[in-house]
């Protein structure tokens, strides 16, 4: 999952799944939703509160910006470069053993995040859970879809995604009192008992399925852009302690460049075996919800990966307190979607998905000027609300394109692939706003040599003793451009969209 909501188009993917032929006994569609429920609950609640945690992992295990940031990028790497693979693996070898399978994978990882020793070890534990997520997601969403018919499946994605709003809401507050109560550590063994219910409800009441005409697993593509991906998250990381012009960086990014063409190249010859057809970019439509995808997804994830710290380090919150001060954001993404729906039949998704991307910049905007230190009610809040009605008025009609843009016969495929697309903005969010933050903190801490100014960012961020007000007011500038750049990023997410498609409804924008 991505921030503290879920990723566009997963309701298609469940929706693009044939059922079962024979019709199985309402109560086994029951617990294999329930099952369903707590296996896709442990990634979208991993998700969230480790963001909430990071600022207390960053000083218990004394680690830098850049280790800090492959806490999460470790996990979205793994996951972004193999979930359209873990869903070609469900069809091909049944979505129940891959959904089984990819939750012990991620539950022995979380255990082994929670015990970790050292930075080293909870960043090759967070890869592996991401190996884990990019299984048991996407089999979890064909093994819904499989399990209810077409007449079933309005009901049953409703009560998913429900269970979904309430999780995201909760998750924040009860990862942060954990942080703050136990240990950070508690918030990957809560993981546990989520996959104990998950595993024992699916392995007793699912059905298997499989998919006959399943494509064989494009693991050559999906080595191939992971390498990609980390060559280029690595060297925009490494900006902070070696300049942008140091041979390493340069060529850690040259390096991203080449995997990344390679890619292409390969799916190319694919053709339509490839993990990621490029056909499906012969779509007008199609290409211009990836777009706003990769721009919008990309200011969430920065926003709320380094919006804790602010609270946290800059307006004294605990880990509780900042849970619950991004609640109203998880709210209005989880209860506000059905009244978004509305809108956008009544206006035209066209009007929708350029609108709602503005709103949303100018709710970052707002948070990138707010005093973190004043009410958190005059403060904070008020933004939090814009930039969370802004991303619920856009992300249902942005599934809805997706889903006939590219016609039903490819609606899982598409689906999957902005899935994968909301997840990389994500993991590059982190990595390029993490340069940014340092370029600007390195400016407005005048006359400190690049080492000097690392180390100072590092320790404000784990929140060490002895910080001089110099430093803390230059960190309270370079969040605010962080949140700054996130906020056009949003904002020209919307202008694009209203620039690339043609009127919704003609076959020009097909």
């Amino acid at each position: 999952m991505v921030g503290f909501t879920q990723p566009p188009c997963e309701a298609n993917i469940i929706r693009a799944i044939p059922a079962f032929d024979a019709a199985l006994p309402q109560r086994r569609k029951r617990l294999t939703l329930v099952a369903t429920i707590f296996g896709s609950s442990m990634a979208l609640v991993d998700g969230s509160v480790v963001n909430i945690a990071l600022p207390a992992i960053q000083h218990a295990l004394q680690a830098g910006v850049a280790a800090t940031q492959w806490i999460v990028n470790a996990y979205l790497l793994l996951l972004s470069a193999m979930v359209l693979v873990g869903g070609a693996a469900a069809d091909l070898y049944g979505r129940r053993r891959i959904f089984v399978f990819g939750i012990t994978i991620f539950t022995m990882a979380s255990i082994t995040c929670g015990l970790s020793p050292n930075i080293t070890v909870l960043i090759a534990s967070r890869a592996i859970q991401g190996v884990g997520a990019a299984l048991l997601i996407p089999a979890s969403l064909a093994l819904l879809g499989a399990t209810f018919d077409e007449h079933e499946r309005n009901h049953a994605i409703g009560v998913w995604a429900g269970v979904g709003a309430l999780t995201a809401a909760v998750g924040p507050v009860l990862g942060g009192w954990l942080v703050d109560q136990v240990s950070w550590r508690a918030i990957f063994l809560l993981n546990l008992p989520l996959a104990a219910v998950a595993t024992g409800l699916a392995s007793s009441f699912a059905g298997e399925s499989r998919n006959d005409n399943a494509k064989s697993l494009d693991w050559a593509g999906a080595a191939t852009v992971a390498a990609g991906l980390a060559a280029i998250s690595w060297g925009l990381g490494a900006i902070p302690a070696s300049g942008f012009s140091d041979r390493t960086v340069i060529g850690a990014l040259g390096l991203g460049f080449v995997l990344f063409l390679l890619f292409l190249a390969m799916e190319v010859r694919l053709g339509a075996r490839a993990m990621m057809p490029l056909s499906l970019y012969g779509s007008r439509s199609f290409s211009a919800a990836n777009v706003l995808t990769l721009l919008l997804y990309f200011a969430l994830g920065g926003a709320l990966y380094y919006l804790p710290f602010g609270l946290i380090r800059l307006g004294g919150y605990s880990a509780t307190q900042a849970g619950a001060a991004l609640l109203p954001f998880a709210v209005i993404m989880g209860f506000g979607a059905q009244f978004a729906g509305r809108l956008s039949d009544r206006f035209g998704p066209q009007q929708s998905l350029t609108f709602g991307p503005v709103i949303a910049g100018c709710g970052l905007a707002l948070l990138a000027f707010a005093d973190f230190r004043q009410s958190y009610w005059a403060g904070a809040f008020p933004a939090i609300c814009v930039f969370g009605i802004g991303m619920t008025i856009t992300v249902p009609p942005l599934t809805s394109m997706v889903m006939s843009s590219v016609g039903d016969a490819h609606a899982g495929v598409a689906s999957g692939v902005n899935n994968a697309v909301a997840r990389v903005a994500g993991l590059f969010a982190v990595a390029a706003l993490g340069a940014v933050l340092f370029a600007s903190f390195s400016y407005h801490l005048a006359g400190s040599p690049r080492a000097e100014a690392n180390e100072a960012l590092n320790a404000i961020l784990a929140g060490q003793a002895g910080i001089t007000e110099a430093a803390t007011a230059a960190f309270e500038r370079a969040l605010s451009t962080v949140l700054q750049v996130a906020a056009l990023c949003s904002l020209l997410g919307g202008i694009l969209f209203r620039l690339w498609i043609r009127p919704i409804g003609s076959q020009a924008a097909r």
